[in-house]
């Protein structure tokens, strides 16, 4: 994905980043600016400072701002930057008497650049700011300095500063309501605004999203959400957003970070470029169903504890239908029908262990999902599948039980026994362990229909959790529980016959596709290498067919059982090996370190980054840390150092200077020998990396 999107940008901006290449030099940040108002000319941009009137009353308040018009394509940021970057900033220096307010920051954009997303502003911005005199400030001029510093981004970033400032007269007679005009004026039009009071916000923190509800009392259908916190939401990922009949909803993904909900969510709703809501709302914990589920039906009342139980309890009987589900149930209806000599009581009993089996299983299931989020961590029922572990383990299980099913060996279940030798060999621990086959198969088949049940639970206190998932679990269980109960109904299931090994052979297909389907959920669950991991899996499958041959070839016999279980142990060991991470360290820039690798003779590398440059996240995530370039680092013995410029460092700005550049990111290659610095493309390919490295390393 990243590889995709990194071309697209570098066929748009190619040209640009070949004119970046010739960017004049700057030996250090210069301030800009004598420290009157402006404007002032800076790189790529211009700076002033405004007022909206020219006198301050004593004991009254006066607008200030800073303006900035931004050369085309580039931007400032929002007091939340983003993914990176960093907002413009103000130290004041004023006289005794007056006091600033805190800088404000109108409606953001969003501000893609490749995977990453920034929030900021183009091509003309003002940030107000409200000056407050002293009722005893004596009249007269007054002069207030401005130290303003910023970062102004394209595909490179470059840092900036200005020394402004503005002279004021502090008169009595000073007008106490200004006009608003000019782009400071437009900019105090455009600040987000605090909530009335017939304003509603509600916000239910999922898993896996942030559910915002704005009820203005008018219908909408386009909103955006910026939070004021970093690391709390996805920046770049899209937001649905639904017209509620007097608002809007906006469903927003969670950082993938972000491990446990915050108590509160704070930010700005966009409605459009000219309104705005800053809002703050209570983060309730509880899924929130879309529009057209079973849970968003029903005009939004929420479930009572009764309704959610009593809809578990259907919901469990209907799971028996399940194509992963049905087979089991089936299988233990033969085996009643083939165990009818047995006494009554017995039969019963291994009804009651095989529910005891499902019961069990899920309040395994739902205790270890108390526990996950009673320490701390966020957790929706079916977090086992989000477990790379348990994955494994249930795909391989299944699997195995396909195999059996299939003819490759028996393990028990093989519907080729007459009469009531089946449940003698299977025994009470065959029901349970049945039982509990049925509540593994079953989970990822509850969300579709149980959806309201199940966000209604796992946001409610922890014995109404259990008591709807018992519920659920009762229901499972009831079909067969009933049957063993009442064997005469069993008179409706087929008679016994060769048509059974054709059926058993049919539920090896479902429990394959079932397979098939875990190992898709298992690969989902790696955003990098998740073909590579699948691959692994599937080697694991192999391995476990070959355990099962062995099974089958030597029945019944302690040395093939453990020669199957050493085959097994190295097959699972195969998807869950998490190998060492190999991406190469990378030492922190010296001009010594630098001296040294050169000297040593060794081609060196140099990456000049900042933690707010976005470019320079992408082309790390891209390029540097993908696979083909760390091996040609690796194989060219190539030293490489990061010169780290997030905070000022005037040893860095000097060698930027003398490769020609001001800002990051820069790339450069020494090459072996005397040969002269090589400087690449701010957006950087593999290909610009791999071709020079190889012209650079001969």
């Amino acid at each position: 994905m990243f590889m995709k999107i990194s071309r697209h940008v570098t066929a748009l901006l190619g040209l640009v980043c070949v004119l970046f290449a010739c960017a004049p030099a700057r030996a250090q940040i210069q301030p800009v600016g004598d420290g009157g108002p402006g404007p002032v000319k800076a790189q790529h941009m211009t700076v002033e400072m405004v007022s909206l009137a020219p006198s301050i009353a004593p004991g009254g308040t006066l607008e200030v701002g800073l303006v900035i018009t931004l050369e085309e394509k580039w931007h400032v940021y929002w007091i939340n930057a983003g993914d990176s970057g960093e907002p413009p900033k103000i130290t004041w220096g004023l006289p005794k008497g007056v006091t600033a307010g805190p800088m404000r920051f109108p409606i953001p954009s969003r501000l893609p650049l490749g995977p990453l997303m920034d929030f900021g502003y183009e091509d003309e911005v003002a940030f107000p700011v409200q000056l407050s005199a002293a009722k005893d400030l004596k009249t007269g001029p007054v002069h207030l300095d401005a130290k303003v510093s910023w970062l102004v981004c394209r595909e490179v970033c470059i840092p900036g500063k200005a020394n402004l400032g503005l002279n004021l007269t502090v008169d009595a007679q000073a007008p106490t309501a200004p006009a608003r005009v000019g782009a400071l004026g437009e900019a105090l039009g455009l600040l987000p605004q605090k909530p009335g009071p017939e304003t509603k916000v509600t916000v239910h923190g999922g898993q896996k999203e942030f559910v915002l509800d704005l009820i203005t009392g008018q219908s909408t259908d386009d909103a955006e959400f910026y939070p004021f916190d970093e690391e709390q939401i996805a920046n770049a990922a899209d937001q649905d957003v639904d017209a509620l009949p007097n608002g809007v909803r906006i469903r927003i993904p969670r950082a993938p970070e972000l491990t446990k909900l915050p108590a509160t969510l704070h930010g700005v709703v966009k409605l459009d470029d000219e309104h705005a809501f800053d809002v703050t709302a209570p983060v309730i914990p509880g899924e929130v169903a879309r529009s057209g589920s079973p849970a968003a039906k029903g005009g939004g009342q929420q479930l009572t504890a009764v309704a959610a139980i009593g809809l578990a309890f259907v919901g469990g009987i209907i799971l028996n239908l399940m194509p992963c589900v049905f087979p089991v149930l089936f299988l233990k209806g033969l085996s009643l029908v083939q165990s009818s000599n047995e006494e009554r009581g017995r039969i019963r009993q291994h009804g009651l262990v095989y529910a005891l089996g499902i019961l069990v299983s899920f309040w395994a299931i739902v205790a270890a999902l108390l526990i996950v989020r009673a320490g701390g961590s966020e957790a929706g029922w079916g977090f086992q599948l989000q477990s790379p572990t348990f994955l494994t383990i249930l795909a391989s299980g299944i699997f195995l039980f396909a195999l059996s099913l299939a003819g490759l060996f028996d393990i028990g279940l093989s519907l080729t026994s007459v009469g009531g030798e089946l449940a003698q060999k299977q025994g009470y621990a065959g029901s349970f362990f049945t039982g509990v086959l049925a509540t593994v198969v079953a989970t990822p088949c509850t969300a579709p229909f149980m959806g309201a049940a199940i966000g209604f639970a796992i946001s409610q206190p922890a014995w109404i959790t259990f008591a709807v998932f018992t519920a659920l679990a009762a229901g499972l269980a009831a079909p067969y529980l009933l049957l063993s109960f009442q064997p005469s109904w069993t008179k409706l299931l087929p008679k016994p016959g060769a048509w059974m090994e054709i059926f058993k052979q049919v539920t090896a297909v479902i429990f394959f596709a079932t397979v098939i389907w875990l190992a898709y959920v298992y690969g989902s669950l790696f955003p990098t290498g998740g073909v590579y991991r699948m691959a692994l899996l599937l080697t694991c499958f192999l391995l476990l067919t070959v355990a099962g041959w062995v099974l089958g070839r030597w029945p019944a016999r302690w040395s093939s059982s453990i020669a199957a279980l050493l085959i097994g142990a190295v097959a699972l060991s195969v998807p869950l090996y998490q190998p060492k991470d190999t991406t190469l360290v990378w030492q922190p820039y010296t001009q010594q370190a630098l001296d040294q690798a050169r000297a040593a003779g060794h081609p060196v590398f140099i990456d000049f980054t900042a933690a707010w440059c976005l470019s320079c996240q992408v082309n790390e995530r891209v390029v540097l840390k993908s696979s083909d370039v760390q091996k040609e680092f690796r194989d060219k013995n190539v030293t490489l150092l990061r010169a780290d410029w997030t905070q000022y460092d005037a040893e860095i700005t000097k060698q930027l200077a003398s490769v020609g550049r001001s800002g990051v990111p820069t790339y450069v290659i020494y090459p072996m020998g005397s040969k002269p610095a090589d400087v690449l493309p701010e957006l950087l390919t593999k290909a610009v990396v791999l071709t020079a490295l190889k012209k650079d390393t001969q």
